[in-house]
């Protein structure tokens, strides 16, 4: 295993003394992982949203990593942000929240949030920017800061919004109703719903299928599919038919067809 200080990141400062969380990458497996742990709760701290963009960011230029997993230590993955620190921080530094928890959805590379327990507040934002959300049977999600009379100020109602519709997420977030990791799996918000004993075993699956695929392709994917979200249908295929016609030419998708036609396993490189 890897850990952090060799990262390399242009605010290197940002990556020293991580706030409650550390990383560790295995190349052997092409993984990252970001493993939240300040016990019992795995609160985040105002500091560590900084780090964990400076760090996401440092894991998407590492030729090492292929994919990257946010987990926890602990029954919790993360009962939401530090709230004292809320009153404490500069307008500025509140400014840049949204941004900082942005950082998965930014990242050209698959991002898993491996998720049990509370998953609330900033928990829940940092989750729903991930590309892919394994939910177990102890999972709870919710947006609770009307309860502070605050609310969701890191993209959470807007990217539920997205997910699951208007009505679902005005139960969800003007509720501050906690809904299960059943729940959401059937609405659309976890991939997978596992026992809690299978949650590793689940998210290393799905690490090893998305190392299975062209890196190229995959990256190409994610943000095409990132930038045409918004997108009227005829610009979102117009879209989708350059990044096609431009992957055609690649090195991988020849390997791709050469493999399938020689029914072998293929062996992408990534250009």
């Amino acid at each position: 295993m890897t850990q952090v200080t060799e990262l390399i990141h242009p605010d290197q400062q940002r990556l020293q003394q991580l706030d409650g969380f550390s990383v560790e990458i295995n190349a052997a497996r092409e993984r990252a992982d970001i493993i939240l742990h300040r016990p019992p709760y795995n609160v985040i701290a105002m500091t560590a949203r900084d780090q964990l963009r400076a760090v996401i960011e440092a894991l998407d230029a590492d030729e090492r990593v292929r994919v990257i997993v946010l987990r926890s230590q602990g029954e919790h993955f993360s009962s939401g942000g530090d709230i004292k620190g809320f009153l404490e921080a500069s307008p500025e530094h509140v400014s840049q929240l949204a941004w900082n928890v942005a950082a998965p959805a930014r990242c050209s590379k698959p991002v898993i949030a491996a998720n049990r327990g509370y998953c609330f507040g900033v928990g829940f934002e940092l989750s729903l920017a991930c590309d892919f959300r394994i939910a177990t049977e102890t999972t709870q999600y919710a947006l609770p800061e009307q309860k502070l009379g605050q609310i969701p100020g890191s993209g959470g109602s807007a990217r539920l919004q997205k997910m699951v519709g208007i009505g679902r997420t005005k139960d969800i977030v003007m509720r501050s109703r906690r809904i299960s990791g059943k729940e959401a799996y059937e609405w659309g918000i976890a991939v997978e719903c596992v026992a809690d004993a299978e949650l590793e075993a689940a998210t290393d699956a799905l690490v090893d299928e998305l190392r299975s695929f062209s890196p190229l392709a995959q990256r190409t994917a994610k943000k095409l599919l990132n930038d045409t979200e918004d997108a009227p249908l005829s610009i979102a295929i117009e879209l989708e038919g350059h990044c096609y016609s431009r992957l055609r030419s690649s090195d991988d998708f020849r390997e791709g067809v050469e493999a399938f036609h020689g029914k072998r396993k293929p062996a992408f490189r990534g250009s």
